[in-house]
Formats: C-alpha cells, sequence, structure tokens
C-alpha cells in the first residue's frame, strides 16, 4: 500500500505541475465563425416567467433543448456536452455541465446563444449547442435553496429536512469566480409482498418486505477563470463530494411453518471523491494553443450483509465487505488553428487510470461467528494506460451547410494484478464525419456517422459477489473493449413562437459488445459477445399557447425508444442487450397566470429498461405506471419563489421479478420470484431566493 500511495502522489503532483506551470490568466475570446454559427439567441428577460434563478435555470427553458451531461469514458476525448461557457467546453467530468449552470447566477448571464455545433472549432460537437455568455466584473450575487419533503405514508414515512444548495458568483473586469455548497438528501422507504414459485409454478412462499434507503451527498464546487491582457485564458474547476447511504431490507419468510425466519439485508457505503481540472488557452504561432488537466480521485468502502434468524434460533448469513479506490489523471493539449478556408484542431492526450479492489467473504455461523469463506480473484488492482491523437476540420461549405470530421487512434495498455497478471494492448482507430444542412431559417438537419471505440469498467475484470441475490461474478482478464459504427440523424424545427420540435435517430453497429457471457472453467463473468445491433430515436417538443390560445401555457414532451439485438451466448437466439434502455416518455406542462406571481403545472414520466440476462437467471425492474405529481408555484412571496409539490399521485409501484434457472437452455427452473413494494406520495416544498 505504501507503494501505491507514493504513486498516486506522483501523478497528482505531476498533473498539478503540468497544468499550473503553464498558465497564469485566462479569457476566452469567441472566433468569428462562432458568430456566423448563431441560430438563435435568448435573452435571460426572455424566461422571465419562469423566475429563473441560475443560468441552469435559463437552459431549462430553451424550447426543444436537453442537457448532455457526457463525461461517461474515461480522458476529455471529443467534447461530449452540449453546453459550452463563454464558447468554451467544460473542463470538468463528474463537475459537469449541470453543476457549472447551476453555479452561475442569473446576474451573471448575459445571454444564451443556440450554436451550430459541427460549425465551432470544437471537436466532436454537432448538431444544437448552447453558448452561456456571461459578463465579468460583477458584484459578488448568488441563489439559495431549501427543499424539504415528508411522505406520511404509514411504514413508508419520510422526512427529508437536509436538502440544500447556495451558490455564488463574482469577479472582476477580467475575472469570474463561482463557489457551490449543496446537500442532496433522500429517506426513502417502500414495503409490499413478494411471491416465490418453484418449478411448477406452485406457491411456495409469500413474504411480506419492507426497505429504507437513507443517504446524503455532501458536495463543495467551484470555478475561477481569468484573461490576460494578451488575451490568454486560465481556468480552473473543482469539487469535493461525499455518499454517506444505509439500506435496510426486512424479509418475513414462511409465515406460521416451523420454517419461518426473518431475513435481513444491510446495505452500506462511506465514500467520498473529489476532482480538479485546469485549461489554460494562449496565442501560440499562427494559432491558439490549449492545455488541459484534470486529476479524479475516489475512495468507496461498501459492506453487504445478510442475516436470516429462524424460529428456532438458527442463525446464517453472509457478509461481503470491499474497499474500491479508483483516480483518473488527464493531460491533453489542443492547437487549433485556420487553414485552406476551414478551422484545424490537433489534439494529443494521456490519461493514466487505475482501479484497486480489496474485497473479503465471510460466513455467518449458527452461533453468530463470522469464518472468512475463500473466494478467488475477489482482491486485484487495474491499470490502463491510454494515448490518443485525433485531427479535427470544420468548414463552411456554404450559407447552409456545414461539415466536421475528425480522424484518430487510440492506443490503450491494460494492466491486471493480484490474482491474475495479465498485461494487453489495444491500438484502434476513430473518427467521424458531421454535416449540419439548414435549408430555411427555421429548419436544421444535422447527420453523425462516428467509429465509435468504447472503454471497459474496470469492475467487470474483478470477481464479485452478490450477497442479496446470491449472483456471483467470476473474473474475466480477457475483456476486451468494444467499438462500432454509429450513425446519428437529428432533425430541428422552429416553430417560431409557437415552440420547436426535435428529432433525433440513431443506429449502432457493435463489436465486442459487453455483456453476461460463460467463463472457461466454470461460473459467468462480462464478457465480449462478437456482434450487435441497437437502433431507435427520441423525440422533444415544446409547444407555447400564447400565440394561438392563451396567454402563459407551456408543455413539453419527451418520448424514447431503443430496440437492440445480441445473440444469446446459451441460447443461440436473439435478444436485447441484457439491461439497456428500452423506452421512456415524460408530459410536463405550467401555466402561468398573467399579471400575478402565480403559476401552476403538472407532469408524468415513465422509463423502462430490458431484462437483465445472467447464466442461469433472468430478471426485470420496472415502474408499474408512470409517475405523477402537480404543483402550484408563487415567484413573489417576499422576493422568494415558493413551490408546492405532490409526488406519485398515479400510486406507482417498484416490481421486479427474476427467474433462476438450472439449467436455462433446457428451461429447467428452480424458482421465481414475483414482488410489488408501494412507496405512496410526498409533499415537497421548495424555497428559492437571490441575493
Amino acid at each position: 500500500m505504501l507503494y501505491r500511495s507514493r504513486t498516486y502522489f506522483r501523478r497528482l503532483r505531476f498533473v498539478l505541475i503540468t497544468c499550473f506551470t503553464v498558465g497564469n490568466a485566462f479569457m476566452s475570446q469567441a472566433s468569428a465563425s462562432q458568430s456566423e454559427s448563431v441560430r438563435q439567441t435568448y435573452l435571460p428577460s426572455d424566461f422571465a416567467q419562469f423566475a429563473p434563478r441560475s443560468a441552469l435555470d435559463l437552459v431549462k427553458q430553451v424550447p426543444g433543448f436537453s442537457i448532455d451531461e457526457g463525461g461517461g469514458d474515461r480522458g476529455f476525448g471529443q467534447a461530449d456536452t452540449n453546453v459550452l461557457i463563454n464558447g468554451r467546453r467544460i473542463s470538468g467530468k463528474s463537475n459537469g455541465p449541470t453543476q457549472a449552470l447551476e453555479r452561475l447566477a442569473l446576474d451573471s448571464v448575459v445571454r444564451l446563444e443556440i450554436l451550430d455545433g459541427a460549425s465551432l472549432d470544437i471537436g466532436g460537437l454537432s448538431g444544437q449547442v448552447v453558448n452561456v455568455v456571461t459578463a465579468s466584473g460583477k458584484d459578488v450575487s448568488g441563489r439559495y435553496r431549501y427543499s424539504p419533503r415528508i411522505r406520511p405514508t404509514g411504514s413508508n414515512s419520510e422526512k427529508r429536512l437536509r436538502e440544500f444548495s447556495v451558490a455564488l458568483t463574482g469577479g472582476s473586469d477580467n475575472s469570474e469566480w463561482t463557489l457551490s455548497v449543496a446537500n442532496q438528501q433522500r429517506d426513502f422507504g417502500e414495503s409490499g409482498t413478494e411471491i416465490v414459485r418453484d418449478a411448477d409454478d406452485a406457491v411456495t412462499d409469500q413474504r411480506f418486505e419492507k426497505s429504507r434507503m437513507l443517504f446524503d451527498k455532501p458536495n463543495v464546487s467551484g470555478s475561477y477563470s481569468i484573461e490576460t491582457a494578451s488575451g490568454s485564458v486560465f481556468n480552473v474547476v473543482g469539487e469535493v463530494n461525499g455518499m454517506y447511504s444505509d439500506k435496510t431490507e426486512v424479509s418475513e419468510r414462511l409465515a406460521r411453518t416451523s420454517e419461518a425466519n426473518t431475513r435481513t439485508l444491510n446495505q452500506s457505503e462511506d465514500e467520498y471523491n473529489f476532482e480538479i481540472g485546469v485549461d489554460y488557452d494562449m496565442a501560440f504561432g499562427a494559432g491558439r494553443l490549449k492545455l488541459l488537466g484534470l486529476h479524479r480521485f475516489e475512495s468507496s468502502p461498501t459492506e453487504d450483509r445478510t442475516r436470516i434468524a429462524a424460529v428456532n434460533g438458527d442463525l446464517e448469513g453472509s457478509v461481503f465487505q470491499r474497499q474500491a479506490d479508483e483516480a483518473e489523471s488527464i493531460v491533453r493539449a489542443e492547437f487549433a488553428f485556420t487553414a485552406l478556408d476551414s478551422q484545424w484542431r490537433w489534439s494529443l492526450e494521456g490519461t493514466e487510470n487505475y482501479l484497486d479492489i480489496d474485497s473479503q467473504l465471510d460466513s455467518l455461523d449458527a452461533q453468530g461467528a463470522l469464518s472468512p469463506v475463500d473466494f478467488d480473484g475477489a482482491s486485484a488492482r487495474v491499470e490502463e494506460t491510454r494515448a490518443e491523437s485525433t485531427l479535427n476540420v470544420s468548414k463552411q461549405l456554404n450559407e447552409q451547410v456545414t461539415l466536421q470530421a475528425t480522424l484518430g487512434a487510440e492506443y490503450s495498455e491494460i494492466r491486471q494484478s493480484g490474482s491474475s497478471d495479465v498485461t494487453r494492448d489495444f491500438v484502434r482507430p476513430k473518427g467521424f464525419v458531421a454535416i449540419n444542412y439548414k435549408p430555411t431559417d427555421t429548419l436544421f438537419l444535422s447527420a453523425k456517422l462516428e467509429r465509435v471505440v468504447g472503454q471497459l469498467s474496470f469492475f467487470d475484470f474483478i470477481a464479485t459477489i452478490d450477497v442479496n441475490q446470491g449472483r456471483e461474478n467470476v473474473r474475466n482478464v480477457d475483456l476486451v473493449p468494444p467499438q462500432g459504427w454509429n450513425l446519428n440523424v437529428e432533425a430541428q424545427q422552429s416553430l417560431g413562437n409557437i415552440g420547436n420540435l426535435t428529432l433525433n435517430l440513431f443506429y449502432e453497429d457493435a463489436e465486442d459488445i459487453v455483456d453476461r457471457i460463460p467463463i472457461e472453467g466454470g461460473g459467468q463473468a462480462p464478457g465480449n459477445i462478437d456482434t450487435a445491433q441497437l437502433y431507435g430515436g427520441f423525440l422533444d417538443a415544446t409547444l407555447l399557447s400564447d400565440a394561438v390560445l392563451w396567454k402563459g401555457a407551456r408543455a413539453d414532451v419527451s418520448l424514447g425508444y431503443m430496440n437492440s439485438e445480441v445473440t444469446d451466448p446459451i441460447m443461440g437466439t436473439p435478444r436485447r442487450i441484457s439491461g439497456e434502455f428500452y423506452k421512456s416518455y415524460s408530459l410536463a406542462l405550467r401555466q402561468d397566470f398573467q399579471g400575478t406571481a402565480w403559476a401552476m403545472g403538472a407532469s408524468v414520466d415513465y422509463d423502462e429498461s430490458t431484462p437483465s440476462v445472467r447464466i442461469d437467471e433472468v430478471s426485470f425492474y420496472n415502474k408499474s405506471r408512470g409517475t405523477a405529481n402537480v404543483y402550484v408555484e408563487n415567484k413573489d412571496v417576499m422576493g422568494l419563489t415558493v413551490r408546492a409539490n405532490i409526488w406519485n399521485l398515479l400510486g406507482a409501484e417498484n416490481r421486479f421479478r427474476r427467474t433462476v434457472y438450472a439449467d436455462r437452455l433446457a428451461s429447467d427452473v428452480l424458482f421465481s420470484e414475483r414482488r410489488s413494494r408501494r412507496f405512496g406520495f410526498s409533499y415537497t416544498l421548495t424555497i428559492e431566493g437571490a441575493f
């Protein structure tokens, strides 16, 4: 462990020294080509009826626009969010666009620009992009929110009293800073009946179960940017988080029989993590050079404990403990220049990642004593050294058509030590071609064909135990990164003062998709399946009533659907990819009453994933119906915005079912479980203000 600590601090020091020695100040000026790519501009006053308090409140009201958080892959790579601040991509990852926008007070926002992503000299962007333009030299301003909740539903009652956020924005004529302190809290309970059946579909048990989840997520985050007299820009963002959770589930089993028992599940996690990212942009030769660096670290100690107490006093159970430490260090350089009437950007990036896991499995005997259980492959270290280089070009072909293309390659070396010592490396080409077409002033079309190189979850390499469901994954050192071709087509139709429509269609032909497979030597684990296909689409619509009906009404509709196909490694027949998004819908209605501070609204939403498929099990989780809520809002209660909300009016329930097989190929069933748990409705009061 001493060696690992020294290595960790050397990497942290390397990132910080590299990034801070090149920068002493920053401010980005949008290029002339960026101003030409503006499709539409919104002022904060355009959304005054919604009483916004932050830049996030403004962006959420842009018709037909949804924030893409991005940041899911290791490294920075190409830009993968659709939000810019002052023409710059956000340097954080977990500290991404939502947090950055929430920290910006309303007074600091000058305007929102809807940009043509493919026309920018930021590789990876296409389609609709929001650029938030802010002003320096402001006095300190901010906003705050307090959001208590109660759920008076018997055994599932809830009291949430510690959820809040406070954000500040300030600066000088050439600098800007933000700071946010927040806590997210949950106290969620649910209860209901679970039915267990045998292979002949006869009921063998009817259990009453009750669970309760408690957690707090405190967060401190901030940013600082400054511009030098020469036009160079320095920016730093950072955050520190905690995640403290406890879950308890009690299951009363085999009631009124001699085998009656009570099973108790306890799960806990005490996570902390931090992230710091810096970037420096300066004139360099015939173009501009941008240097970026980021370091993040996360420590996640978890414990899962089951205890079965029988009426005769016998005890049994298991305890699975795991200490997981993971870190990422990134250095990236981008050089942007103009040549051949085009905008070019060359980038070079290096990344170091690791996951270090120490696990232990213990069994509980009849006297309540714990004894260790041999669990092969549960403790290991996975490291990756990754490098990529890309060349991006963006060109305005004519007044209606913009082309952007990227060509590059990625090198990755993955090393695993502990129970297995394995080193492998991969070289994969990557890139895309994107085209934006503006046939009219109100219609925007875009298409993007991309060679995608996926990234592996390091957790998939390491053996693990789920003591709750009785599942075990053995280690698999033979995983390779998935890759594939992805085609995305998007159409955005502005309806003027009536609203906006956005349709997105996609198709992906994937190779080496990660799903559950049998492992040679016994057991199962995440592994690669040769080919898979995914296709679907999303429709988003914003409709405004002002010009056609009455004043102040707005409707936001979102529909999503994705289908997929992969060959099941056991059955040899096609099925959907395990645990992927399948379908969703949401509808939000709002009415602002003209001439008053009052508003009211309602919403309903539902989402569903495909069944999770293992070698010996198929399980499925969903809600019985969509969750609905209604609210009443007053935007001027002594200068505050106060909203009262009632959630889950339709009485949705969490449902779970699974079938466990002795032999899935032969349809030889061991048992099946079906459950439905009620969680009731809740009242939430949200109080927001600004200063």
